[in-house]
């Protein structure tokens, strides 16, 4: 992986894999989104929402910032903007006003729907070439890896290299 140059001491990094992995989900979602931005009027970040929403069902926006990995104000933009386009409806808890639960609507979930598959054509595409044991491989180093990366953030996903800190060539909300 990042070894340094041994004459220089220097990160190599094109060679240092949180860079490798940053660069690479902002490629792989930069191709999506081309798929649904213009199409749909979303963004990557309100896709994220909306396909969290469409696999879990509602939720807060804690937990869509858990799933996602993005940050708080990333999310709340996103729900906000979703909101505004009637993608997604927010319900206040009436015996807590601060928590409120996100849901889809009719007209997110037909656009959810018609994402999808655009979403899955380009993830068979980008694993074309890989065998059924290699992607088999890839899916459990990289759940190897989210664990590993979960335990050195820590319970709160702190600043020793969480989501929103460490060196990651990115903030994890910028990628995927």
């Amino acid at each position: 992986m990042a070894d340094p140059d041994p004459e220089t001491g220097v990160l190599v990094l094109d060679r240092f894999l949180p860079y490798r992995l940053s660069v690479l989900s902002n490629t792989v979602s930069r191709s999506i989104a081309r798929l649904y931005a213009d199409r749909f009027g979303i963004t990557i970040p309100e896709w994220r929402v909306l396909a969290i929403l469409g696999d879990s069902g509602p939720g807060t926006s804690a937990e869509i910032c858990g799933r996602t990995a993005m940050d708080k104000v990333q999310v709340s933009r996103a729900i906000q903007r979703l909101t505004s386009a009637r993608l997604v409806s927010r319900h206040t808890d009436p015996t807590d006003r601060r928590r409120a639960t996100i849901a889809m609507t009719a007209k997110g979930a037909a656009v959810y729907r018609e994402v999808v598959p655009l979403a899955l054509s380009r993830e068979a595409i980008l694993l074309d070439g890989f065998t059924a044991e290699e992607r088999r491989l890839l899916d459990r180093l990289l759940d190897r890896l989210a664990d590993r990366a979960v335990a050195l953030a820590g319970p709160d996903g702190g600043p020793d290299g969480g989501p929103d800190g460490g060196p990651d060539g990115g903030a994890a909300g910028d990628s995927g």
